[in-house]
């Protein structure tokens, strides 16, 4: 599975390990993040660091994921790429979205 979750200082951290996050794997991704939501509902860290292409349906499961959580956690993106910030800053979604650096930042930041 293209996907791994660990837990770290209290946060979900769920990391894509494919380069493309795209219509192929959305479905999938979803499933994954809908499940780790309906058993825990700690603060998720999404490390997207190795994705270097996200289209609007990999887009569509992060906001799917962020109305789920319907405000009872965060989710915090890291490691986006410059394609992929390109998408968020196009699509005005970076002002829904913390997105730090590194998943570290994302972790400290409060």
């Amino acid at each position: 599975m293209p996907f791994d979750t660990k837990s770290e200082s209290n946060h979900l951290v769920v990391s894509v390990d494919e380069a493309r996050l795209d219509a192929s794997i959305a479905e999938n991704f979803k499933d994954y993040l809908f499940n780790h939501i309906d058993q825990d509902a700690s603060d998720m860290v999404i490390d997207l660091s190795v994705v270097r292409f996200m289209d609007s349906s990999g887009l569509g499961v992060l906001v799917s994921a962020l109305k789920k959580m319907d405000g009872k956690s965060k989710i915090k993106l890291a490691g986006a790429q410059p394609a992929v910030l390109d998408l968020f800053h196009l699509t005005s979604m970076d002002k829904l979205f913390s997105i730090l650096p590194t998943v570290t930042e994302a972790i400290e930041e409060k």
